[in-house]
């Protein structure tokens, strides 16, 4: 079963490169999408059985009846959610990495990997604009980045309470403020850390700010809060908070910055729109996914501290097995995050980087945000919708003027029915409404004017 000298092994080896590059040469690639469970039953069957159905048959059930039963994420009208559109060099590394056995969590036993991983990183940080000395880990993705990021906040909070000899709330700080619009990540990591999370009130164009920061810090104690978390590009309409004024109230308080940044983060490769994330390099820490919008496979999220210290502190795991990676002076990404057990998942991206070099990344975002600047002219030259928000980075949501719920999502389900594009509903303030996500750079004004036309 391990060994790759049997015959079959070699021939199942061929087939699945074979597939793997004729997959990577689809332009575009098929649309595809969900099957009931009784469809699925009926096609494929019991798949695991006692004496296995061989490599070959599990690739052709695979091919004909599994993968067209998954949207590809990939196709440039999937506009839901926030797609995923990796480049295919880091696609095709992505073999390279399952094939290598590379264990990512330490440098003892992956050097290599964490060397290249942390360019990676540092190309990142460079863009926020964060020191020398910050650095941190990929993770799976923005849940975990986040969660991670909140617990090296708590730590570094209440051992500072401690060394101060604080008394009553503000000896073991709870609270985590941030807007309802943060990502849903923000309250399930204020649950899983038994936090409380304090909403602050957005301004008139969608915002967190420092004033309204300040008006609940104060109401509530700002001892009592161990991180304020701003977004820089929400998922529902891509809008980057005012990060200058919520960084100088974060100094003002001595309370953790932390910036989520999982899908609106890769904007800052793009100078048309670096303007937004003023004040972004105070940040005490950020993720971004690059399995968002900077064009890697999943999964894919970059943590960065400005103090990498803290998170070691708050995350290094001590066991007698593991005194020889805890006592060594080396960079173990696992120090740096929830999670001991971890797969080298920044290597794909890395690879890509390498490959093309960061000019065609700024190439590349900039080309999204410039077919979501002529998605909202489009939508404004048309008298049967109207954007709701001009948008801030790639993230359009608009109306259609008299529909009501279901005529949305008998549209949608349409669309997905002939596999033309995949354009979901969405809400916002009661209203249901729909939304463009554009990361892909192969998505086309020509996309976009086609599936506004099944609009009209």
């Amino acid at each position: 079963m391990h060994g790759y000298s049997d015959q079959q092994l070699e021939i199942l080896g061929d087939a699945i490169l074979a597939y793997s590059a004729d997959r990577l040469k689809l332009d575009p690639v098929p649309l595809d999408g969900p099957r009931t469970l009784a469809e699925l039953d009926a096609a494929a069957g019991m798949t695991i059985t006692p004496d296995g159905i061989g490599g070959l048959a599990a690739l052709k059930l695979f091919e004909e009846d599994l993968a067209p039963a998954c949207i590809s994420t990939d196709h440039p009208r999937y506009l839901s959610f926030i797609p995923c559109a990796p480049t295919e060099a880091s696609a095709m590394f992505d073999l390279v990495v399952g094939a290598s056995s590379i264990y990512g969590g330490s440098w003892l036993e992956g050097a290599g990997a964490v060397y290249a991983e942390n360019q990676a990183l540092r190309w990142i940080a460079d863009l926020v604009g964060l020191p020398e000395q910050a650095g941190g880990v990929f993770v799976p993705g923005g849940t975990i980045g986040n969660l991670s990021a909140l617990v090296a906040a708590r730590h570094t909070a209440r051992m500072e309470a401690t060394q101060q000899g604080r008394r009553g709330p503000g000896a073991r700080p709870w609270r985590v403020a941030a807007t309802h619009g943060a990502h849903s990540s923000i309250q399930s990591a204020c649950d899983v850390m038994d936090a409380e999370f304090v909403g602050v009130e957005v301004d008139d164009m969608g915002r967190l700010t420092g004033p309204a920061l300040r008006d609940v810090l104060l109401e509530h104690g700002p001892e009592t809060f161990f991180a304020v978390v701003a977004t820089s590009g929400t998922t529902n309409f891509g809008i980057v908070d005012d990060l200058e004024s919520v960084a100088a109230v974060c100094q003002e308080f001595g309370i953790w910055f932390h910036v989520d940044g999982a899908y609106g983060g890769a904007g800052l490769a793009a100078p048309s729109v670096r303007h937004l994330y003023a004040g972004i390099e105070h940040a005490d820490s950020f993720i971004v996914d690059p399995h968002k919008w900077l064009f890697a496979p999943f999964d894919c999220c970059a943590l960065l501290y400005r103090e990498p210290a803290l998170a070691r502190a708050a995350h290094t795991q001590h066991a007698s097995y593991l005194d020889v990676l805890t006592e060594a002076p080396d960079w173990n990404p696992t120090d740096y995050s929830v999670g001991l057990t971890r797969r080298a998942r920044g290597l794909p991206f890395w690879f890509s980087l390498a490959t093309h070099g960061t000019k065609a990344y700024t190439e590349a975002v900039e080309r999204t945000l410039a077919v979501t600047r002529f998605a909202a002219e489009e939508i404004g030259r048309r008298d049967y919708v109207e954007v709701v928000r001009e948008p801030d980075l790639s993230v359009v949501v608009f109306r259609r003027i008299g529909w009501s719920p279901a005529d949305y999502q008998q549209w949608s389900d349409k669309l997905l029915e002939d596999e033309f594009a995949f354009v979901v509903p969405t809400s916002h303030d009661g209203e249901t409404l729909t939304r463009f996500a554009i990361v892909n750079p192969k998505t086309s004004e020509d996309d976009i004017t086609a599936i506004l036309d099944t609009m009209a």
